[in-house]
């Protein structure tokens, strides 16, 4: 894999103003120190979207979208990683640099004239649909499948006409000598439009094949769909895998979709070129396709940047509903929250060409309103191979079940899933309790009201928290962020043992505050945005991105630095009291028990054992001054 030098990264983020950035794409308003706008990542009337030169970052408080240059072109321009480096590092007039050893990530310069090559031969084949002799054939078949010109061009439909070398000879004939011309003709079977055989001869990879682009989302060709008009051969034919092409990452019709609208309410998901065309031909401007592949996990994170709501429409054939349970397999995982997912299977017979122009636009809209839900048709999948008419068929579901709610993210989707099981099957799962690097990594701490700030957690969160698990103090751990994000190199001074002494502790905040301690120890001019690139989690970066904007306190480096010093100490020190009010040896039991869940599950017995520790952690948390 491709390795760009984090130093360089750094570098890159200091030079970029991610206001200049942002602003070419959004409206920003001055706010203070800030900027602000609507967020372009989800609707909303008022502005929560803010942007900070300062500290080179963005957040959205209303849906949670934050992280540095770099992150907001990948999310508002559908770039990948490197595409966005490369991006930004053309404005800042810089030159990417590579690590040692990466050989196998082609350069910009070896890709430039694959997207030129490309681009040409979709220019050629349009022109040969409107030419070509045998082109009659290919326009016959489009006006029989009710493809109209207007159509037709925008999606930039084309012919390949019959022939071994049309378009290699087409596209290598100003080469101006015999080594040019050799090294054009390579260039053409590596962009995938030409095919090599075992004697060395290339010939045209499309052949008398009605031609689809496919481009990406910067609106570059990167490969080609062909349809067979005659003779031998797979019906479909898709370009091979290239420097700049991959199937499992690119869909068919999303950048004609997002000059329509960048951020639709829904994307519906179909299995052919033909199937997108006439459904925006009929006014459905919302489809794209998977290129002769299952949905992937990486179709399914490019989709879910565009949009919130995926409904995957397949024909109504078994053939269609083991596709679908193909493309499950890969959605699971990505059901965060507020993501929404659907199936609609269409009437046997029907493919949503063929139903589109029975049934009209209203028709297909009517259909898609009727979809199931991910969890109804998960449910119903599995129930098929099960008798729930007895407890045996009863059983057999949960079993079936429960790797399917394991592959779930955390979260209300999951839990719903589980009592959903309930319902079914009178079978609760049961409930994972957090362990110590879940909660680190996955709870942070919350942040009292200003009034609140000088204060000890409430008598409420006492009742419900475990001891090692809640706030310390929140004014403690507050400061310390504080004085940490406005003086980063305060993380030099904290020794490697004591970052791992603090961070072997579950207090909600600790472990953001260690992930921070830990990125500003490789630099202190590390840039904040990248933290929270790398930071996943939105309640996190909320707090984040609220605590930046806090004023450092008064005084100097020096004083500083004694009092993150104290702070740290006093954090670990109340964290040592409230552990050792569980006896050393409950609280190994309590922790053998936690493993125990989470490797094999616990007998009866043992859940009681494990409940009347909890209880009795809670007991001391509420005697606690």
């Amino acid at each position: 894999m491709s390795r760009i030098p984090d130093s360089f990264i750094d570098d890159l983020l200091h030079r970029i103003d991610i206001v200049e950035v942002v602003s070419q794409r959004v409206p920003l308003k001055r706010a203070g120190k800030e900027y602000s706008a609507c967020c372009p990542f989800h609707d909303e009337k008022s502005p929560s979207f803010t942007v900070s030169s300062a500290k080179q970052f963005y957040h959205c408080f209303g849906c949670g979208a934050h992280g540095s240059a770099i992150s907001f072109l990948m999310e508002y321009d559908g770039l990948g990683f490197l595409d966005a480096i490369n991006d930004l590092a053309r404005l800042a007039g810089m030159e990417v640099p590579r690590e040692q050893g990466d050989n196998n990530q082609p350069s910009r310069q070896q890709t430039s004239p694959l997207y030129e090559l490309l681009e040409q031969a979709n220019n050629y084949y349009r022109q040969q649909l409107r030419q070509h002799s045998s082109a009659h054939v290919a326009v016959d078949y489009l006006k029989n499948r009710g493809v109209s010109g207007e159509i037709a061009g925008k999606f930039e439909i084309g012919f390949a006409p019959p022939g071994w070398d049309n378009l290699l000879n087409f596209l290598s004939k100003e080469s101006s000598d015999e080594l040019a011309q050799t090294k054009k003709i390579a260039q053409i079977v590596e962009a995938g439009l030409a095919s090599e055989n075992e004697r060395k001869s290339q010939y045209d990879r499309l052949r008398d094949r009605i031609t689809f682009p496919i481009r990406d989302q910067r609106g570059r060709v990167v490969g080609f769909g062909g349809r067979l008009l005659d003779g031998d051969g797979p019906k479909y034919l898709n370009s091979p895998e290239t420097p700049i092409f991959h199937k499992g990452g690119e869909l068919y019709g999303l950048y004609q979709l997002q000059q329509v609208q960048r951020q639709p309410s829904q994307i519906v998901v179909v299995e052919g070129y033909l199937d997108v065309i006439a459904l925006a031909q009929f006014g459905a401007t919302y489809a794209v396709a998977a290129l002769g592949t299952a949905l992937t996990a990486d179709h399914i994170r490019k989709l879910y940047r565009v949009t919130q709501k995926l409904v995957l429409c397949f024909d109504g054939d078994k053939a269609g509903r083991r596709a679908a349970e193909r493309s499950l397999e890969n959605l699971a995982p990505q059901m965060q929250e507020g993501r929404q997912a659907e199936f609609l299977f269409l009437p046997d017979g029907d493919d949503p060409d063929t139903f589109i122009r029975r049934e009209g636009l209203d028709g297909f809209e009517s259909a898609l309103k009727s979809a199931e839900p991910l969890s109804q048709f998960l449910f119903e999948h599995l129930e098929s191979d099960c008798d729930m008419t007895t407890l045996d068929g009863k059983a057999r579901l949960a079993e079936l079940a429960k790797p399917w709610i394991g592959k779930l993210p955390e979260g209300f989707f999951k839990q719903l899933m589980g009592q959903e099981l309930n319902q079914r099957t009178g079978i609760e799962l049961p409930e994972e309790p957090p362990t110590p690097s879940t909660a680190i990594n996955s709870r942070p701490f919350s942040e009292p009201p200003a009034s609140a700030s000088q204060s000890t957690p409430s008598s409420a969160d006492n009742q419900t928290q475990p001891a090692s698990a809640r706030p310390v103090s929140s004014r403690l751990l507050r400061k310390a962020f504080v004085l940490l994000l406005n003086q980063p190199e305060l993380a030099q001074q904290v020794s490697l043992e004591e970052l791992t002494r603090l961070a072997s502790h579950e207090a909600p905040g600790i472990g953001l505050l260690c992930m921070l301690i830990d990125h500003f120890n490789s630099s202190p001019s590390a840039s904040i945005g990248l933290f929270l690139d790398q930071l996943h989690l939105t309640e996190e970066a909320s707090t984040i991105a609220r605590l930046i904007r806090q004023p450092v306190p008064p005084g100097d480096a020096a004083s500083w630095g004694e009092e993150f010093k104290t702070l740290l100490s006093d954090i670990t020190g109340a964290i040592h009291h409230q552990r050792g009010r569980l006896g050393d040896h409950n609280r190994r039991r309590l922790n053998e028990l936690y493993a125990k869940f989470s490797a094999s599950g616990l007998s009866d017995d043992e859940k009681i054992e494990l409940r009347q520790l909890q209880q009795q952690y809670q007991g001391q948390s509420r005697r606690e001054p």
